[in-house]
């Protein structure tokens, strides 16, 4: 490749960027061409390529790309003092086939329509309508904690596999299908990281991964959120990427599996979320909920809290920051702090429906 033609290619970077922040003003159009016309054929390729593969071939290109991006340093390092431009066009050369390659495989679901205006559903509610739900949603934890264990002071055990797991989250997405027939997922590629330590140190639970569209779940621990997790991964590779748009998904699908384990896990996941929102509202109407939940059910929610404080490090916090920082920046403005938008879809999707 001629230096010219790296040239171009490096500062092709700057176009593009304007090109996606430009097009990022249609979501309807990326809706309508991209995230249900063009990715799915992209999605549903790669599952079909990697998915068969019992390891995570995405982590294996990370690690490969890390060895080469050290062997570069360590050859061409010494560019960046002697031929400072050269070596800057190597760098951007790189950094533009990437962000070529992110948005075409899966970064302009960033910018899709919000999932309340394809499903016609509002995306606010009432403090009153906000605990009418998780008066239900209390009701209904209890009731499958019942059916799962002999006492409400018992704690629940996920009794399967992660390759079980895997296999079982299909089920919900099968059911759900019928309702909604957007949320078709198949074929699977759902895999255990290879890099689930380094993932909880940083505070992860899993991640899509855009180049090969892998779900990768954290398999460092297996409690009750390990089934929600998994379907919520998924989610994301049927082109929701909004992280709490994801997670509404991942309820639907959980719930929807026929097994009682997998419901269990989406109802107090959720449950989590409108408990924090209604105690950002009203203390004493938090307290009241609190007290009727099964002390079986927050063991479940004191065991998950006990394995991340084992695992927190003060990089967790860096890692955190840079991810909200990528949200942001990718068109999801609250970053991270999304709960009320999660709470906001469960509310109003079920104004009319059972739980």
């Amino acid at each position: 490749m001629s230096n010219r033609v790296k040239t171009i290619l490096a500062l092709s970077i700057v176009p593009q960027i304007i090109f996606v922040k430009w097009l990022a003003g249609y979501p309807w159009f990326i809706e309508e061409y991209y995230s249900t016309l063009v990715y799915p054929i992209i999605s549903k390729g790669f599952r079909y390529v990697f998915g068969w593969v019992p390891f995570s071939v995405g982590d294996i290109l990370y690690t490969i790309l890390a060895v080469l991006i050290i062997r570069f340093l360590i050859l061409k390092g010494k560019m960046f003092f002697n031929s400072t431009r050269y070596f800057l066009r190597e760098v951007l050369l790189v950094v533009s086939f990437a962000y070529f390659v992110f948005h075409v495989f899966w970064g302009f679901n960033y910018y899709r329509l919000p999932i309340h205006k394809k499903l016609k559903i509002d995306n606010e509610y009432t403090s009153e309508e906000l605990y009418a739900f998780t008066e239900k949603l209390v009701a209904k934890s209890n009731s499958i904690h019942s059916k799962l264990v002999d006492s409400d002071t018992i704690i629940v055990k996920i009794p399967y596999s992660k390759k079980e797991i895997y296999g079982m989250s299909i089920n919900g997405y099968q059911n759900l299908v019928k309702k909604i027939p957007d949320f078709q997922y198949h074929p699977k590629s759902i895999k255990t990281s290879l890099y689930s330590t380094a993932l909880t140190y940083m505070g992860y639970s899993g991640y899509l991964n855009p180049f090969t569209n892998e779900a990768q779940v954290n398999g460092l621990q297996l409690d009750f959120k390990y089934p929600t997790v998994s379907c919520h991964e998924e989610a994301h590779q049927i082109g929701y990427s909004a992280e709490n748009e994801a997670n509404f998904i991942a309820f639907l699908a959980a719930t929807s599996n026929n097994d009682l384990y997998f419901q269990y896990s989406g109802y107090i996941y959720v449950l989590r979320y409108c408990l924090g929102e209604v105690k950002r509202r009203d203390i004493k109407k938090f307290e009241e909920f609190n007290g009727k939940i099964h002390p079986g059910i927050i063991k479940n929610y004191i065991e998950v809290a006990n394995f991340w404080r084992r695992h927190k490090t003060k990089a967790e916090p860096v890692f955190k920051n840079t991810f909200n920082s990528f949200l942001k920046a990718n068109n999801q403005k609250e970053g991270l702090k999304s709960y009320s938008y999660v709470v906001a879809l469960l509310v109003n999707y079920y104004k009319d429906k059972n739980l």
